[in-house]
This record gives C-alpha cells, sequence and structure tokens, in this order.
C-alpha cells in the first residue's frame, strides 16, 4: 500500500487551494496519508527559503495575482489578505496532529481549519475557532485541550522530518519511495507517480 508524507502548514494559502484533492488521489490508489503540519517559517531557514515578509516586491506581487488566478480558476472562496494573517500556526496544528492521533477524517479537519483562516477570515489561533473546527470535522472538540502535549512534541519533530525529507515549502508530499512533490499545482504529477505512469 503507498503512503504519502504531507508535510504543509495551516496558514499556507497554496495549502488551502489545494482542497481535498490530496485526499481524493490517495483514495483512488489506496494510499495512506501521514498529515505533518510544520512551522513554514521554520522551514524557509532551514532550507534557504525567504518568508513572505521579507520577498522582493516583484515576488510579492506575482504571488497575489498567482493566488487570486488560482482560487478563481478552482471556484474556492479566497481572500487574498485575510484579517487574521499571519497567525500563529501552532494551536490548529496541535490539533491536527492530535486528530491524527486520535483517528478520523484528518484531511476534513485540516481543510476546515484553513479554510476558517482564508475563506472565513477566522483566527485559527483561538481556541474557539479550533474547538468549531474539530467539531465540524466529526473530532471531539476536547481535543484541542488533550493534545496540547501531543502537538508541541511532535510540531517540532515534523519539522526535522521535513528537513531531512528534502521538503522547502507548503504543501510538500513524499511518498514512501522517495519521490517528492512541491505544491499543489503538482498534485496531477502525485497522481501519475502513483499511477506507475510517471
Amino acid at each position: 500500500m503507498p503512503h504519502i508524507d504531507y508535510y504543509f502548514s495551516t496558514i499556507s494559502p497554496y495549502a488551502y487551494l489545494a482542497s481535498d484533492r490530496l485526499e481524493t488521489i490517495a483514495a483512488r490508489h489506496g494510499a495512506t496519508i501521514a498529515y505533518k503540519p510544520v512551522d513554514v517559517i521554520a522551514l524557509f531557514a532551514r532550507t534557504g527559503g525567504t518568508a513572505p515578509a521579507d520577498r522582493h516586491p516583484a515576488r510579492m506581487e506575482y504571488r497575489a495575482q498567482d493566488l487570486v488566478r488560482q482560487a478563481k480558476k478552482s471556484g474556492m472562496d479566497f481572500h487574498l489578505k485575510p484579517a487574521h494573517w499571519p497567525t500563529n500556526a501552532a494551536p490548529s496544528s496541535y490539533a491536527i496532529i492530535a486528530a491524527q492521533e486520535a483517528g478520523g477524517d484528518v484531511g476534513a479537519l485540516a481543510r476546515a481549519i484553513m479554510r476558517a483562516c482564508w475563506s472565513e477570515q477566522k483566527d485559527i489561533a483561538e481556541d474557539g475557532v479550533i474547538r468549531a473546527c474539530l467539531e465540524e470535522a466529526g473530532f471531539d472538540p476536547g481535543l484541542a485541550d488533550t493534545g496540547l502535549l501531543l502537538g508541541a512534541e511532535t510540531y517540532p519533530r515534523n519539522l526535522e522530518e521535513a528537513v531531512e525529507a528534502g521538503a522547502f515549502g507548503s504543501p510538500f508530499y513524499v511518498t514512501d519511495d522517495g519521490a517528492r512533490f512541491f505544491g499543489q499545482d503538482r498534485l496531477e504529477y502525485l497522481d501519475l507517480h502513483l499511477a506507475g505512469d510517471l
């Protein structure tokens, strides 16, 4: 059975734009997914990337245009400058880590959290927002509390694993045979790889 390690940040607009395509691809190929939220700013620093705030204006202008285009093409509600961004991604990441340990539809939770940020303009660092997302995805909202220790231990470990696996941004997909795919616009390539066609 193929396996995908999914490195992503809950404040990444590109991870939000991926929507449920990873889950659809995994289901088509019988692949399992390990959701590994990471501190993407720390990942940039460790792998030679540049945080958005420090990028050249030309890059930021292109990013602004491209994000809006991609959201429109996908038919997704998207705010280029949501009210609560950037925010602390750790609390929402801890919830995802705890939910994966508990078992359930972790993809639905990740999407609910990112939708809360990029579509609904909520602060995904707030406990009430995280609890509502957990409940929406079918999890016990209490995971926001009981999963704190596990999240705090796993979140930095995910960063180390991401660096070791060759990830350098969000979203980033690594298959069990070592193939790497960066960006939601490379999900088609992941699909073809799992089919044995690429």
